[in-house]
């Protein structure tokens, strides 16, 4: 297959313009030249220029804003926000004050997902205990985890202003609590691209047997283009759908189909000029290499059995466990974001298998071991000091029992608490072994600084080499921007 044919397509458009190709491609053509000006400007901060985006090869790696300390990222969301009273929030004063009424002060004027009437005070459901080089405390539910606790960084006072599950895992991923936004993993491969170009820049792992509640839409490209949206990858079985070639199609004929399909899209883009045609090349022509370099990445039978012990990993199911090692094979290929998505730490207690008192136990045995495995693994290898690994949830949870409408509850749950949660994160230039923040004796407001999701985005991209304030995207008459428009700031504490 020629791989030089998108490099073609501008001088062979140039060679069949027609005033109607002219005047339909020239607006794009002239938005493209004028992004790429934007994007090269020097900043005052610095004098790095960044590479332009080559439209042809969109994934090509591009120069940084400043001199990174992580070359790639892993992010593993619990996706139903697990509760850090049970894991790293320790409240002496609130196991002291277990089952008294909760004050008005902490009800009155709030929302909330389901608390109604004056719920109780709930201490924490498993009991802690100081460990690692600091004495930190930490729940009996991460055993495994506990022996690379002093590799972390904790954000104690993370907060959002979503408190239902979609909206919020919108926010804490693209930025926005609505649909239509651009995902991290999508603007750090639209302003960093990605090391190696036969797999995609941006991978989503997915656990737990379902999908996050925003759908697919939490690692969507939004209003980017779309050859930087996630792909989601599977631990079994061919590694993207219909990768493997059909019976009775080889390697060669399926060169000469992705061929004669790219020639049309040329025809199509030199008719019309639309940029989405550029991009639908390139994936065909990435699906084309990945096709080898994939099955290869993806296959953990690859691994010894010592290391897939070390994660609890089975080749031929989905799980976490396969997950994580599979996060290491792939930002060990060049993979610039992977992101993991475990589904089920919804700890309502409705039912047994949600409950803190039982699904909850679960979950933590299902992510403890392969966790400490990872960044374990990542450090053997040389790997975390460039790997930026980051946990967490949409939100936290809140330090009173839920309680709907009093009605008596047989298991114990907690609710959806927006003001106050911790994230932590390892490697890529992070300060192992902070902690960042404080709240109140029970845990419900942050007495720091709140840390916001803007302010963990911004924390991110500049461990990437990136000025979330320069990396941009003209869209409707705005540069948009990742962060926002509120102010954002680098959680500088949490650096090395």
């Amino acid at each position: 297959m020629p791989m030089n044919l998108l490099q073609q397509l501008q001088h062979d458009q140039l060679q069949s313009q027609t005033r109607r190709t002219f005047l339909t491609g020239g607006m794009a053509g002239l938005g493209s030249l004028w992004l790429a000006d934007q994007l090269a400007q020097p900043a005052a901060a610095s004098s790095a220029r960044p590479t332009p985006i080559d439209p042809a090869r969109p994934l090509l790696p591009r120069r940084p804003h400043f001199a990174p300390r992580a070359k790639s990222v892993i992010y593993l969301h619990m996706a139903g926000a697990p509760s850090q009273f049970e894991l790293f929030t320790h409240k002496p004063d609130l196991q002291r004050l277990h089952g008294q009424d909760c004050p008005q002060e902490f009800l009155e004027g709030k929302r909330f997902a389901f608390i109604q009437g004056t719920p109780q005070l709930l201490g924490p459901c498993y009991p802690f205990h100081q460990t690692g080089d600091s004495g930190v405390w930490l729940s009996d539910r991460l055993p495994h985890f506990e022996r690379v606790i002093d590799k972390c960084c904790f954000l104690h006072t993370m907060r959002t202003d979503q408190f239902n599950h979609a909206p919020a895992q919108l926010l804490m991923h693209t930025g926005d609590q609505r649909l239509g936004f651009g995902s991290i993993g999508s603007w750090v491969t639209y302003g960093l691209g990605s090391e190696n170009q036969n797999l995609p820049g941006y991978v989503v792992l997915v656990s737990g047997g379902k999908v996050p509640s925003a759908g697919k839409s939490v690692w969507g490209s939004g209003f980017l283009p779309s050859v930087y949206q996630g792909v989601q990858c599977r631990s079994k079985g061919d590694p993207v759908l219909f990768l493997s070639n059909p019976d009775g199609v080889d390697a060669k004929l399926r060169g000469r189909v992705i061929e004669a399909i790219n020639r049309v899209n040329q025809r199509t883009h030199q008719e019309l000029g639309d940029p989405e045609t550029v991009t639908r090349i390139a994936q065909y022509e990435m699906a084309y290499r990945m096709q080898m370099a994939a099955a290869d990445a993806m296959d953990v039978r690859r691994e010894s059995q010592r290391t897939k012990d070390e994660y609890g990993a089975q080749p031929g199911v989905e799980s976490f466990a396969n997950n994580c090692l599979l996060a290491r094979r792939l930002v060990e290929r060049g993979v610039r974001y992977v992101q993991l998505y475990d589904w089920g730490w919804d700890s309502h207690g409705a039912a047994e298998s949600e409950a803190l008192n039982g699904g909850f136990a679960d979950k933590c045995r299902s992510i403890d071991q392969p966790i400490a495995a990872l960044l374990t693994d990542l450090e053997r290898r040389g790997l975390l000091d460039d790997t930026l690994v980051v946990w967490g949830g949409e939100f936290g949870r809140t330090p009173m029992r839920e309680n709907r409408g009093g009605r008596e509850m047989r298991f114990i749950g907690r609710d959806h608490h927006p003001h106050a949660f911790t994230i932590w994160m390892a490697g890529g230039g992070v300060k192992a072994g902070a902690h960042v923040g404080e709240t109140d004796p029970i845990g419900y407001e942050p007495l720091t600084e709140p840390i916001q999701v803007r302010d963990l985005h911004a924390t991110l991209l500049h461990q990437l080499g990136m000025d979330h304030q320069r990396l941009i995207y003209p869209h409707q008459g705005l540069n948009q921007k990742l962060t926002g428009v509120k102010p954002a700031r680098v959680v500088e504490e949490a650096l090395a």
